[in-house]
């Protein structure tokens, strides 16, 4: 029999599609194609497996090979096929049995002299696989860790082509060769910042805590040295820590990223793209390939937009539909990919041009209207999706002097954060929601857990007035409800109502 079949898998952003790869040898002029709408890359996979098996000592038979990836319709890019096609050609050709790769994914780029190189998205790859019925994947040996963090699956990690022919039953020698390493891991983020070292912003932390509580959207704007970058990168630290569900979902974009992926993190991520960065580096995308932006990397954790004003209007309006909807489309010609983008989104922005504006001491030089276009830079739909803009002040000589000025830590304020959520989680148990900033307003002004007229009568006037948007009133519902879980309260009263209005319409510490 001259057909044979394995499999890969095509990715579409974090989703996989297995692939059958049949190889077939013909009677007609000696030629090494390869069909099924693959792209550049994956059509210069001909010559890296032709020199491949030579150097391995795995002659392909001189007949017309022809290579099919099915479903035909269905989108394929990159190297990561090189393998997969690899084995199908010499079980094709008799150098290894047909049966034994037939029930096989196969993973992994070929280097020219056999060895078979790391690629990206692996963990999502063996999840398909897993998903499919499959139970034996072979990947490159600097993705074995990574692949392994899948349950019920048999892993093996192979070095180079020889080896994995070898394997599936080949009579050929496995060469001593080294294997190519996964580029070395970023360093983990310092888990040293601690609220404690947060000094005269005793209001700023409680609505950091208020925030990570509830999962709300939160703004910062205050003059420079008013420590905003300083407070958010302690929002990560008081979240609570990822399950593993929410860990392998991230685990799955740092993959698909091109992040060396080596176990399960269960803190959530922080991430902080530069104010210069473009619409498809938030977004994500790729000429060919759909990329995850900065909004999927953020998912399950924390999307930091520091000088928020400097960034582009069409970048920060890009946001408006995954802050709604928690997830991103990402259209391209022949495919879309929908990324997860469930983040927690932290804005920080100077008052003004100069950055002293409404300070105690002055020194302001913008004029008032240069002063309004930089608040404007943010356009109202998207101000009105954030729950919390609190202003912040410069901390003061005797603030700054005082012993014991904090008197928060990043553990006491995790374990209210944990206790709020878990108060939440009871009352939202059988609908989709867990936190509070999740739930829809008519949930929250409709049926049983509605607050009542007497408690709710200052929101009432602000949107009767035109203060607030009806999104805005649903906003800050859900902000008094998070402060009711933190106050162990079964729902919330006056007090809560009119802090959640205060935090909706920003405060000076």
């Amino acid at each position: 029999m001259s057909t044979a079949r394995t499999w890969a898998v095509a990715l579409t952003g974090p989703q996989g599609h297995l692939v059958e790869v049949e190889a077939d040898l013909s009677n007609q002029t000696p030629e090494f194609r390869i069909i099924g709408l693959p792209d550049k890359s994956l059509g210069e996979a001909v010559q890296r497996v032709h020199n491949a098996c030579q150097n391995s000592g795995l002659e392909l038979p001189r007949r017309r090979l022809t290579v099919n990836l099915s479903p035909a319709s269905l989108p394929k890019h990159g190297s990561a096929f090189d393998l997969a096609i690899a084995v199908a050609s010499l079980a094709a050709g008799g150098t290894v049995p047909s049966r034994a790769v037939r029930g096989t994914v196969h993973l992994g780029e070929l280097g020219l002299d056999g060895r078979i190189r790391p690629v990206s998205g692996i963990l999502p790859a063996v999840f398909a696989a897993a998903r499919a019925g499959f139970e034996r994947v072979i990947v490159p040996r600097a993705n074995e860790a990574e692949a392994r963090l899948v349950p019920g699956v048999d892993v093996r990690g192979a070095g180079s082509l020889a080896e994995v022919a070898v394997w599936h039953g080949a009579d050929a020698e496995v060469p001593d060769v080294e294997a190519v390493r996964e580029p070395e891991a970023l360093a983990a983020p310092s888990a040293a910042h601690d609220l404690r070292d947060v000094v005269g912003q005793e209001e700023a932390v409680e609505a950091l805590i208020v925030a990570a509580a509830g999962g709300h959207h939160m703004l910062l704007c205050g003059p420079p040295g008013a420590g905003k970058s300083m407070l958010a990168a302690r929002l990560p630290g008081i979240l609570p820590p990822l399950d593993e569900h929410e860990a392998i979902e991230v685990a799955s974009i740092r993959s698909l990223s091109g992040e060396a992926v080596l176990g399960l993190d269960t803190r959530p991520p922080l991430v902080s793209p530069h104010h210069s960065a473009s619409v498809a580096a938030l977004v994500g995308g790729g000429s060919r390939t759909a990329r995850p932006g900065a909004i999927a990397r953020a998912h399950r954790g924390v999307l930091f937009l520091d000088e928020a004003a400097e960034f582009s209007r069409v970048a920060l309006d890009a946001l408006r539909q995954p802050l709604e909807a928690g997830f991103i489309d990402v259209h391209r010609s022949g495919f879309t990919a929908r990324f997860p983008a469930r983040f927690q989104l932290l804005l920080a922005m100077n008052p003004c041009p100069c950055g002293n504006h409404g300070s105690p001491a002055g020194g302001c030089v913008c004029p008032p209207s240069a002063v309004r276009r930089y608040a404007s830079r943010l356009s109202g739909p998207l101000r009105d999706r954030v729950d919390i803009d609190l202003q912040v002040a410069r901390v003061s000589a005797r603030q700054a002097m005082r012993d014991g000025a904090s008197t928060t830590t990043t553990a006491e304020a995790r374990a209210r954060v944990c206790a709020a959520r878990e108060r939440a989680v009871s009352r939202w148990r059988g609908t989709p929601w867990r936190r509070n900033a999740d739930v829809p307003g008519t949930v929250l002004r409709q049926g049983a857990l509605q607050v009542p007229r007497t408690e709710r009568a200052a929101l009432d006037r602000a949107l009767e007035r035109g203060v607030l948007t009806l999104r805005g009133y649903d906003r800050a519902l859900r902000v008094a409800w998070t402060m009711a879980d933190l106050s162990s309260r079964d729902r919330p009263d006056e007090s809560d109502i009119g802090c959640a209005l205060l935090l909706r319409k920003g405060f000076s510490s």
